[in-house]
């Protein structure tokens, strides 16, 4: 089973709704036992850090999520849950990527939304796709470059769009939002 973390954000039921449409079966729950059951987790996500955190660690979820041994893929606010830091309401994360979560510059239009593409790929998440492939973005804080850094995505300045660290790896953009690429994506997570 594929059990999708319910934390307090949106946009949770889209990310479902791609897995069924693919053909997986999904369960959307905060229970502790289901996640350390599953064969894979997905924590998807628009909103805030601080509050996400907050019903994380209200729930000892914080401690479940950093246990687990099954492929784990975070999404959108879900990569940036598990970098170190977050600069939205100066936020302790879960630290999995050690890196850190910044505000874009006002100088460019924010937030982040709409289609692009990356700068520089690699990694098994991202098997089958190529440089010039766009996927969705929706985002107002991005996690700077790491060794973490699988995909570098350039807007306003170089981010990372993909992160991966051992059996923890983070999309950025919207997978479930991304047409025939974010299908291929979330079918590699799948296939871990």
């Amino acid at each position: 089973m594929i059990a999708i973390l319910k934390y307090n954000a949106g946009n949770i039921r889209s990310v479902r709704n791609a897995l069924t449409r693919m053909g997986y079966e999904s369960i959307i729950t905060d229970d502790k036992d289901e996640l350390t059951r599953s064969e894979k987790v997905i924590i998807p996500g628009v909103g805030e850090a601080r509050s996400a955190m907050n019903y994380l660690k209200q729930r000892d979820l914080d401690k479940i999520i950093l246990s687990l041994k099954q492929p784990v893929l975070g999404i959108c606010l879900g990569l940036q849950l598990l970098c170190r830091f977050s600069y939205e309401r100066d936020t302790v994360c879960l630290g999995i990527f050690d890196t850190i979560v910044n505000k874009f510059p006002p100088y460019g239009k924010v937030p982040h939304m709409g289609w692009n593409n990356f700068t520089a790929l690699k990694g098994d998440l991202l098997s089958g796709v190529r440089m010039e492939d766009d996927v969705y973005y929706v985002h107002s804080y991005y996690a700077e470059i790491s060794p973490a850094t699988m995909a570098i995505c350039d807007y306003i300045l170089p981010f990372s769009s993909v992160m991966q660290k051992d059996n923890f790896y983070a999309t950025q953009f919207h997978p479930e939002k991304s047409a025939d690429i974010g299908v291929k994506i979330l079918k590699n997570f799948l296939e871990l």
